[in-house]
Formats: C-alpha cells, structure tokens, sequence
C-alpha cells in the first residue's frame, strides 16, 4: 500500500505542491526518504520514530520508503516531519488516508509527540485556499494560517490530538485570526528635531511620493534622527500590503506571534551587512533585508562604508521593486518595492567644507569618498540634501516645529490625491515614484516656462533619461501637496532640480 499525503516546498515567495509518498514493504528494517531531501529533512525519520514511541506505536519490522516529489526539487526545512508522520500512519492504517487528501499538512515534531512552530504558513494557506483545500499546521500557527480566509484548519498541539481528531474521538475548533494592533510608533517625532527645516521639507515630499532619499552631512548634524523620523510621516498599510509583507516574514520565520504585520516596515542594516544578507540568499536562498522592506523603508546609515559590490547589488531591486536571488540548485524571486533612504558624511573625516575642522586632504579626500557610491546608484535616488551642522541657537531653542502627526496628515492626503488620480486614469502605481514614463506623460503635462526650465537644467547637468524622468516624479509630487493642477509650473520644476546634485569627481 502508497499512502500520500499533501504539503508543500518554497522557492522564493512561490509555494510549489509535494507529494509525501510512503510505502511499506517485505524486507531488512529500514527507514529511507527519498526525493533530494536537505539535512533536516532527512533527520526527519528520527523524529516520527520518536514521536510515534510517545503515543505508543512502534514502526513494525519492515521497510519503509518515503518518497517527497517531484524527486527533482529540493526538499528544505522541518514542517516536512508532520506529513511524514500522517503518511508513515495512514500506510500503517492507524488513520485514514482518504481524510487527508483534501488537507495540505506542515509542522514539525517533538521527540514527545507535541508539534512546533514552522515557518511559511501564511503563503502555505493562501496556497490551499486557492486550491479549495483545508490545511493541518501545529496549534502555534493556526492564527496565522486564518488569516487567509475561509479555509478548513486543524490546529492540533501534538500528533495524538490530531489522530483523535481524524478518528472522530475529539473535535479541534478551527482557530480564529487575530487582529494585532498596531504598535505604538517608538521613534522620534519630527517636533524633536531642532532646526534642518531644508531637510524636513525633503523628508516629507520623500513620504509623499514614496521617493527614495540621501541625506549628506557632517557627524551629529540628525541625519539618523531624520531617517527615524520617516515610518511616523508613513501611511499605514493596506490589507493587501500587510499580508504580502507578513507573507515574507512568514517566509523568514519572522512573524509576530500577535498578527499580521501592520506597520510599514523600517530596516536598517549595519554597514558590515554581507551581500546575500542584504539582497537575499545564503545557503537556502533566504529573503534579505531588502525584501524585508518591502512597501516600507530600508535606511542605509554611512552609505559609503557599505561593500562596493553590495550597493551595486541595489540597483536592480531599486528601479523593478523585486529581486531574484539565483544559487546553483535553486532562483528564487522575493519582492522589493522599498523606498531607499540613505545617510552618509561628505567626506572620511566628516568635516569637509569646515575650515577649522576639515582634514589637511579637502576637498580631495571627500571625492574619493563620495566616489565609492557609484554613478547608475546615484542616479536612482530622487532627492539629494544637505544636512548642515545644528546651529547653538536652534539648539537652546524652546520652539517646537511640527510634529510627526501634522506631517502625517499631510503626507496622507497628498497619497489619497495620487491614489485617486491613478483610479481615474487607470494607472498601475498609486505612488509617483512608481509612474512609468508612459504614465508621467498623462499626468505630468509641463507648461512651457517649466519644458524651457527642464530642458536647460538637462542641459547644463547632463542629466541622464532615468534622472529626467525622476524629476518630473518628484515635481509631480511637489505639485500634489500644494494642491496645485494637473499641470507642472517652473516653480515645481525649479524645486525638484535642486534637489538633483551629481557627486564630485574623484
């Protein structure tokens, strides 16, 4: 007799159907599992064996072959343990295999018999819901997995609970979603921030068109504070933002035990961070920190002290808001639609442009620093701003600027303005930043002070196609929180331009 069972494996965010085949034959004693299982996989026998022994059963002297195909598809992680277990069963005859083949099982096993948290679950129920199919996962992640709707769930504690509950001895309730609310926001707020109102008014047209930003100053002078400040201006997100978010957490084994996420996400890896921590990767191909972001804010703090070859690994996610992470045996695609926010001194020493503080190498040494971020990355970030050193009077100021809730207020309307637009004009990108160039040219018309404007500054700054293209985004989103119409004047433009800077030659 073939048992089999139904799960799943993961190649990138894609959820790909497996095939747990589990036969008993006449034989020497022995336990095989077949099909290009990983380490963990294959230690799997000796989970079941022990769990089986915790409820009582012992595996009869025969052979048995477990089978995981497709045979070519690498087989990674432990919720691979529960099927096993439920195929090693129904071929045994303890449970009946007819019970579970509309079911999609994952979890992992205790040597006592209890099941463990897996990751992935939430792609896994969405998979089977698509496929009208219910889903067996351990009692830890029934929450998660209803959040995928209306699907029949089986949310046992340990494999004896789940037997009694397919033998008809005992009930399991379906488990019930929870609603997480959204934590309490524990960054600065923009009111804290004294002076820089060059640099505020760049940080909310960054939030409003969702544009990516780089801010260069002196050590001390808030850029981090200011990039902090960021996810407070920030939206919150959508129901169908927040589950393709918590579908990547999910996949990391990151997601909150509370619920689903719903706060923008706001990374910010160290400088040290490795490429495939960074973009994704590792040995199974893991999401990175870039797909962690997604539809929040990943802040590269000290820009220029991160690996050459890393920063250029940006480039890409950046301009197609995904990232393919290709390894010998797996390529795996995670999305990236991030808003990229960077940080970073003018020069090694920190002090260029201040004649008492500056190094004896200025303004060559901030060149060669500067240089380390490439032209092509340069290129895709919208808005370039100087963050000078805080002055002593603004620091004893008692005078609060606007706080974070203000701003947001703004920010908010301006985003519903672009929402609506792009609703009425069937355009794909409900931000600016995400307006192809066939869409710019339906809601980007220029009058002709502001075509004279740009044509000169494309010109004089030798502004490539993606640079020209970005400042009519950014203008347009200017535009959008004065409330101006569809049209863009020079004063859009002008403003838009001087946030486009090139870096110096080194």
């Amino acid at each position: 007799m073939v048992a089999q069972i139904n799960t799943v494996a993961f190649q990138g965010v894609d959820v790909l159907d497996v095939d747990v085949q589990v036969q008993i034959s006449n034989g020497l004693p022995a336990f095989t599992i077949v099909g290009l299982p990983d380490k963990a996989v294959g230690e799997s026998r000796e989970r079941v064996r022990a769990a089986l022994h915790a409820i009582g059963l012992a595996l009869p002297p025969k052979r048995f072959t477990v089978n995981l195909a497709p045979a070519d598809l690498n087989k990674e992680g432990s919720h691979f343990d529960l099927p096993i277990a439920l195929g090693v069963l129904a071929a045994m005859e303890v449970i009946d295999a007819d019970a579970l083949t509309r079911f999609v099982c994952l979890g992992e096993l205790s040597l006592d018999g209890s099941l463990r948290k897996v990751a992935g679950v939430l792609p896994s129920a969405m998979h089977a819901q698509g496929k009208d199919f219910g889903l067996i996962v351990p009692a830890e992640c029934g929450a998660e997995a209803a959040w995928a709707g209306d699907l029949d769930i089986i949310a046992p504690r340990d494999l004896l609970m789940l037997i009694n509950h397919l033998k008809g001895a005992q009930v399991l309730a379906r488990p019930e979603a929870r609603l997480r609310a959204k934590p309490k926001f524990k960054g600065p707020d923009m009111a804290d921030v004294k002076g820089q109102e060059t640099a505020k008014r760049a940080l909310e047209i960054a939030a409003s068109g969702g544009h990516n930003l780089l801010m260069c100053g002196p050590p001390g002078s808030g850029k981090s504070m200011l990039a902090s400040c960021l996810p407070a201006l920030l939206p919150d997100l959508t129901p169908r933002e927040a589950l393709e978010v918590s579908m990547i957490y999910s996949l990391s084994g990151q997601l909150p035990e509370e619920g689903l996420v719903s706060a923008r996400p706001y990374r910010d890896p160290h400088h040290s961070a490795s490429l495939p921590a960074l973009i994704g990767g590792g040995q199974k191909a893991k999401p990175g920190e870039i797909s962690l972001a997604h539809h929040g804010v990943l802040f590269l703090d000290e820009l220029p002290e991160f690996q050459r070859g890393t920063l250029e690994s940006l480039r890409q996610p950046v301009e197609t808001g995904e990232v393919l992470v290709s390894r010998v045996n797996t390529h795996a695609k995670y999305p990236a639609n991030i808003q990229l926010v960077g940080a970073m001194n003018p020069c090694k020493c920190g002090h260029m442009g201040d004649p008492e503080l500056e190094c004896t190498r200025a303004p060559r040494c901030g060149a060669d620093y500067q240089s380390k971020i490439s032209g092509p990355l340069f290129d895709r970030i919208d808005l370039v701003v100087d963050v000078p050193p805080v002055s002593v009077m603004d620091l004893q100021s008692a005078q609060r600027g606007e706080d974070s809730a203000t701003i947001a207020a703004r920010v908010k309307s301006c985003r519903a303005r672009q929402a609506a637009r792009a609703t009425e004009m069937g355009l794909s990108a409900l931000t600016n930043a995400q307006l192809s160039s066939a869409d710019l040219e339906e809601c980007a018309v220029l009058d002709e002070k502001a075509k004279d404007l740009l044509a000169q500054a494309v010109s004089k700054m030798k502004l490539s196609a993606r640079a020209y293209t970005r400042v009519l985004k950014l203008a347009r989103t200017i535009a959008d929180m004065a409330g101006a119409p569809d049209v863009l004047g020079g004063a859009h433009i002008a403003e838009a331009l001087s946030y486009k800077r090139h870096m110096p030659k080194s």
